[in-house]
């Protein structure tokens, strides 16, 4: 797939500022700028991120009520129940503050939606679960901003809430007790871009500040706060990158037994960055709700004996088994079904539907597909009377807008700019699918149907130095508008040595001048003739170790390659 390249614009006045107090190398300093760390005070916080950074949670609309709420139930010895949604954000939210008030109070539970029977968020199954077992209190993590009806009914029935959230407020929010979200327009929090599981540390940090607690009594849970904020995909800045460098070092050093225990059972042995917890962490948690029930998960985490939580991590294991068994079982399915559709390379959008694929991975098959058909895509499937799937959209695209365009044929339907999910009736999922296509095609520009890559900086290979990787070694985590740098050299050579591993990927061994330099580049081997053409390429890579045999060399991962041309 044809993919444009984009090298990003140079602020020369910031670099050279930045560069005259740092005095590090020019090209680092120029995307420090780009990326806001644009004097001396600024990247001695991002290269040496402090818990004290952390703001004060006191400053996050409603903390004292939730704080004082909480009190009140502590003191006349009320049910306190902490619900959270099924995936790893949610799951680690939970985990975290359930533990955390069980320490100091001996009535607490904690309840997981079923995806299938119950979806996502507040469900009245779990309100009325919580008045059978006689809570009076709900600490909801990761949803209940939009859930204003079900709140109302808990509060008729004699139950609070105090929801902890950090996705967009609708313009009516829910009468809880206290609302705990950034991201609500009245609220003068400095950070906006908290995860579900960072807004409920806020509030752990909150009590505990309040009780005269050790600061170790919330710190703890930075393994399972840092494992939230990869999974959820929010940006790693400000406090997020700071909770994820504590935590991250947490995980690496003293991790909760079932961390520990998921670790042991991928294989993971090396030092981990926030894409282990992305590839390695986060899909066995996810296959849990996906494939079976997330209460594991949190089984899981609040395990103490290590040798239980490996047994109730080979079960999230198997679950992640099975689901990559059945993603790639659907994929494959619906690749051949685009494969025999003649008019398939002229739509600007894809849409599939079987009746019997899973629907807990049709998501996660969405996006398998744009990685081959580059379009906004929705994949449906059919549980009983009703059709639901899952859409993702492509950079640029706002997919909730298009879907929000076809809801005369939905039933339901929600989401936001890149993601959505809805719900039909079976006899109008091919008028909601011509619908899509039409809203797509008369909506998306050309641009936004072809990949790009974002180029931070263009470098020559003797750049490559050990200090030069050290600095970017200290820029980690990476996440979400703090990527790891992507560089690209021109007019490189083969050295004669290049060569395709697996079929599939490609061995690089190229020069510029009389520097040569190694590297890797995986699913290009479909680009390996311009190599064996012997003619000058250009190339857009990351810089990493490579670690083998207990040695560690700096290695190039290669992302594109083109023909250079003068």
């Amino acid at each position: 797939m044809q993919k444009k390249w984009n090298l990003q614009a140079i602020d020369s006045v910031k670099t050279d500022i930045l560069f005259e107090s740092l005095k590090i190398n020019r090209h680092l300093c120029a995307i420090l700028a780009n990326r806001n760390i644009d004097n001396f005070e600024k990247a001695k916080d991002y290269f040496r991120p402090q818990l004290g950074h952390l703001h004060s949670p006191w400053k996050m609309k409603d903390m004292k009520k939730a704080v004082e709420r909480l009190l009140i139930a502590i003191n006349n010895n009320e049910f306190i129940m902490v619900y959270g949604d099924y995936d790893v954000d949610g799951t680690t939210s939970v985990a975290s503050m359930y533990q955390f008030l069980a320490a100091i109070h001996n009535k607490v539970g904690y309840y997981i939606p079923h995806r299938y029977k119950e979806g996502y968020g507040v469900s009245k199954l779990g309100i009325e679960y919580a008045k059978k077992q006689g809570y009076t209190l709900i600490v909801s993590l990761d949803c209940g901003i939009k859930s204003v009806e079900l709140i109302a009914y808990a509060k008729e029935i004699g139950i609070d809430f105090i929801v902890c959230d950090h996705h967009l407020p609708d313009t009516i929010v829910p009468d809880a007790v206290a609302i705990l979200n950034p991201k609500q327009t009245d609220c003068n929090y400095p950070y906006k871009e908290l995860c579900g599981c960072g807004v409920g540390f806020k509030l752990m940090t909150a009590l505990a500040e309040q009780l005269h607690l050790p600061s170790e009594s919330y710190l703890q849970y930075l393994d399972l706060v840092a494992t939230a904020i990869a999974a959820d995909i929010v940006p790693i800045t400000g406090e997020n990158r700071v909770l994820a460098f504590y935590g991250i070092k947490k995980i690496n050093e003293s991790p909760c037994a079932g961390i520990k225990a998921l670790l042991e059972l991928s294989g993971a042995s090396k030092q981990l960055q926030v894409s282990s917890l992305v590839f390695v962490i986060a899909p066995r948690i996810n296959a849990a709700g996906r494939m079976d029930d997330a209460r594991k998960a949190v089984q899981l985490f609040i395990e103490k004996d290590y040798e239980q939580a490996l047994k109730i991590a080979a079960l999230l294991h198997s679950d992640n088994t099975d689901r990559k068994e059945t993603d790639a079982n659907i994929t494959e399915e619906a690749v051949a079904m685009l494969a025999a559709d003649q008019l398939c390379k002229d739509k600007k959008a894809t849409v599939v539907y079987q009746p019997h694929w899973h629907k807990g991975v049709v998501g996660i098959v969405a996006s398998r597909l744009i990685e081959n058909h580059y379009k906004p895509t929705i994949v449906l499937t059919r549980s009983g009377d009703i059709v639901s799937g899952s859409a993702r959209s492509v950079v640029g695209f706002n997919l909730y807008e298009a879907v929000h365009a076809c809801r005369q044929y939905l039933i339901g339907y929600g989401g936001h700019f890149a993601a959505a999910g809805m719900t039909l009736l079976p006899e109008n999922v091919e008028a909601f699918a011509n619908a899509f296509e039409k809203e797509v095609a008369a909506t998306i520009t050309e641009d936004s149907l072809m990949p790009e890559i974002i180029i931070d900086a263009e470098i020559k290979l003797k750049d490559i130095t050990k200090p030069f990787y050290n600095i970017i070694h200290q820029m980690e985590p990476f996440g979400p508008d703090n990527m790891r740098p992507v560089f690209i050299t021109r007019k490189v050579s083969n050295t004669g040595f290049c060569k395709v591993l697996k079929e599939v990927h490609v061995r690089f061994v190229v020069q510029q001048e009389n520097v040569i330099v190694n590297g890797i580049g995986f699913n290009l081997a479909h680009k390996f003739h311009l190599l064996e053409m012997n003619e000058p390429v250009d190339i857009v890579y990351t810089i990493d170790l490579n670690e083998w045999n207990n040695e560690t060399q700096i290695q190039i991962r290669v992302i594109d390659l083109k023909l250079s041309f003068d």
